[in-house]
């Protein structure tokens, strides 16, 4: 996996003070996307042992709330087992840390990933130009949804975040 950027005290990305990982590719190419540069599978740098102990490290501060991962997609084909594993370590490191993550593809579409659990707050949907809100929170058009990924998944009825 690649990423193109770690964020620290970010509070734009989700509910509190976050981390946030920026990994590289996107297969959506939504038109009007903030963040284009991104899109290249292989573009920005290596995802090292380095890297992942700078999150951790941020996440070991009692003020952050959790980590968000945004790009690009995480969920792109090329960064799923990573973007999986990496839960699984900071689920396991800090149980009580939230986990966010924004991706192009539909809830429908990715609700059967092995690692989904993790996820507390899924933000879905391709971004589309035309439904663009500056005053939505946490989402950047009308049609993506926030979703809360624990109670979603206990009611088998897509429950969006209170907050959204």
């Amino acid at each position: 996996m690649n990423y193109h950027n770690i964020t620290k005290d970010d509070m734009l990305n989700g509910d509190g003070l976050r981390v946030v990982l920026w990994v590289a590719g996107c297969s959506h190419g939504c038109p009007g996307c903030h963040n284009p540069i991104t899109w290249d599978v292989n573009g920005g740098l290596p995802f090292t042992d380095a890297e992942k102990a700078e999150i951790f490290e941020e996440l070991s501060h009692d003020y952050i709330s959790g980590i968000t991962f945004s790009g690009g997609d995480p969920l792109h084909p090329a960064n799923r087992d990573a973007v999986g594993a990496l839960m699984e370590e900071v689920k396991e490191a800090y149980p009580e840390k939230t986990i966010w993550l924004y991706t192009g593809y539909l809830w429908e579409e990715i609700r059967d990933l092995p690692f989904i659990s993790l996820i507390d707050v899924i933000v879905d949907g391709r971004f589309i130009q035309k439904q663009k809100e500056n005053t939505l929170k946490w989402k950047g058009s009308r049609n993506q949804r926030v979703i809360d990924v624990k109670k979603t998944l206990e009611t088998g009825e897509i429950v969006l975040h209170a907050r959204d």
